[in-house]
């Protein structure tokens, strides 16, 4: 089980760092992928009107990148209230400072402000219970296994103890909830056009639905080799800030084609410019076929909208079953099961 909270149109290092691998997993493992709209409101309650409208850019991002919802679960995390459900009851089992020190939102208070006055005027009552909606969210459908990075996997440690202390209150000797695992998967370390952490608040980032005019226009400006003065001199593959890596991801290293680029560039046979436009289209012929697909559902939106209540309707058969277990290993009559 996954997620991304819908801020906007996702980028290549969205791609490159989470949904390659979700592609990989929705044929392997029974996978869930919620697009977590109660998340975004944590930080983003202001900026409301937003959320929908970003709900179906996501959407369209991930069936675009090959998100396929015959393999997989898709849906919005607000389309399975049985998710807020599960969230209030864990909320009673959870001590106040399991929340307070929980990596993830001293990540997001530290994002937010500047100073500790700040950072009490920024935390509402709905960021501090962030770690134990997240926990919802993975038990609500028995997560085992959940995609991170390595530096991550603290993350996880929440909901693990909910699911200990749940099981050791109510279980009765049966796991009713299976401690989620992480899923370890690498991130390439993608930058932004201007060598900095590719980022959608940075304005320094490509999108899967930027069209190839506006790729080339953003590779165009990337920064390279700042030894470099003239295009004869010899350029430095391992000083080149942006197009290189790009290069590394696009091309099987030490390839002939990822051979042939290096020595042009180190024996100045080619110069930055070419460079550049040589890259931006191998990434506009990567991603063609992605915008492609994305583009079927953009000029079919009553099929998009299709495809998120369809999994809304599987997410939410799941949940129910998961929220009738909880209930009734706590020995209490779920009195909204009938609705």
């Amino acid at each position: 089980m996954s997620g991304m909270r819908p801020t906007g149109r996702l980028h290549l290092g969205h791609y490159f760092g989470v949904l390659v691998n979700w592609v990989e997993f929705q044929s392997q493992y029974d996978s869930y992928f919620s697009i977590v709209d109660w998340h975004a409101l944590t930080t983003k309650y202001e900026n409301s009107q937003e959320i929908d409208r970003n709900i179906l850019e996501v959407a369209l991002d991930w069936l675009g990148a090959g998100i396929d919802p015959d393999q997989c679960t898709l849906y919005v995390q607000s389309g399975v209230p049985e998710i807020a459900e599960l969230h209030l009851i864990l909320s009673m089992l959870t001590k106040q400072n399991w929340v307070e020190r929980e990596p993830t939102l001293k990540d997001m208070v530290r994002m937010l402000a500047t100073d500790e006055e700040e950072a009490k005027d920024k935390l509402t009552y709905g960021m501090l219970g962030y770690p134990v909606l997240m926990a919802a969210d993975i038990l609500s459908f028995k997560g085992e296994l959940i995609p991170v990075g390595k530096d991550q996997e603290s993350h996880l440690e929440f909901a693990r103890n909910l699911a200990r202390k749940f099981n050791s209150l109510y279980g009765q000797g049966q796991e009713i909830f299976p401690e989620p695992k992480p899923r370890f998967t690498e991130t390439p370390l993608l930058k932004g056009i201007d060598g900095q952490k590719m980022g959608k608040s940075f304005n320094n980032d490509i999108k899967l639905a930027d069209t190839a005019e506006d790729t080339a226009a953003k590779v165009k400006k990337m920064i390279t080799d700042r030894t470099r003065i003239a295009k004869s001199d010899p350029g430095h593959t391992d000083l080149c800030e942006v197009p290189w890596p790009f290069y590394n991801i696009f091309l099987p290293k030490e390839s002939d084609a990822w051979l042939k680029v290096k020595t042009e560039c180190e024996t100045a046979q080619i110069g930055c410019v070419d460079c550049k436009k040589n890259l931006a289209v191998l990434i506009n012929e990567y991603f063609a076929p992605i915008r492609e697909r994305r583009e079927k559902f953009v000029k079919d939106e009553a099929q998009l909208y299709k495809v998120l209540e369809h999994g809304n309707q599987k997410a939410r058969k799941v949940a129910k079953a998961t929220l009738a277990q909880v209930y009734e290993a706590m020995k209490m009559k779920n009195w909204s099961l009938n609705r």
